[in-house]
């Protein structure tokens, strides 16, 4: 189910700092209560190998984000008390030390589902026992959503468990988006920030055309 143009699910969801606090976090409230975009990103697992690399990775362009106006969350389907013991965890012996952005704790899966990100299929109901089993590993892809200041999607990505993210390509997306909020033009493909966008019509579309493609 896509979600891109829809308000994010209004679900509220277990998180954990770098405190050690776990607390209540609801997405579409933070962006709509704080005005600002909200960058959450899934991966599937603690404790794993290039999970902390993207997490240290958006650690590492927070600042970025911050001057965007927008928050970043990750998110993985383990419980506050593994997430607490991955940020504990040096970067040395493969940790998270040092993030200190949120991290949503959806242990019970209850808004990766409505997401449709977990890695399942073939889901089987067996009649004598009433048990249904499923293929997979129940964890998410690397699942990407960018949300603006009234909650609503305007970027959703997912990637297969090998594939880790671009954060630049993040960053790209928050300023054209800003760009078109604020000077109502669209941005045309490998636009960035500081270089000419174009106006929604036909005419916009054949002058850039014209003095940009070859």
């Amino acid at each position: 189910m896509a979600f891109v143009g829809k308000k994010f699910p209004d679900l509220t969801v277990n998180a954990m700092n770098e405190m050690g606090d776990t607390f209540k976090l609801n997405i579409l409230e933070e962006a709509k209560n704080n005005n600002k975009k909200v960058l959450l990103f899934w991966y599937p697992k603690d404790f794993t190998f290039v999970c902390p690399t993207e997490l240290h990775a958006f650690q590492s362009a927070l600042a970025e984000f911050e001057k965007r106006n927008t928050i970043v969350i990750g998110a993985s389907c383990d419980t506050p008390e593994v997430h607490f013991a991955w940020l504990n965890t040096p970067k040395d012996n493969g940790g998270i030390e040092g993030v200190t952005y949120p991290i949503l704790a959806d242990s019970n899966r209850n808004l990766a589902s409505t997401l449709g990100i977990l890695d399942i299929s073939n889901e089987t109901y067996n009649d004598e026992t009433g048990v249904i089993t499923v293929d997979g590993d129940n964890v998410t892809y690397r699942a990407t959503y960018l949300i603006d200041e009234e909650g609503t999607v305007f970027h959703e990505g997912i990637n297969h468990m090998p594939l880790g993210r671009n954060v630049n390509e993040f960053l790209r997306l928050v300023d054209a988006y800003t760009h078109v909020q604020e000077k109502g033009e669209v941005c045309p493909a490998n636009w960035e920030e500081g270089k000419e966008a174009m106006q929604a019509n036909a005419k916009g579309t054949a002058e850039y055309l014209a003095s940009n493609v070859n």
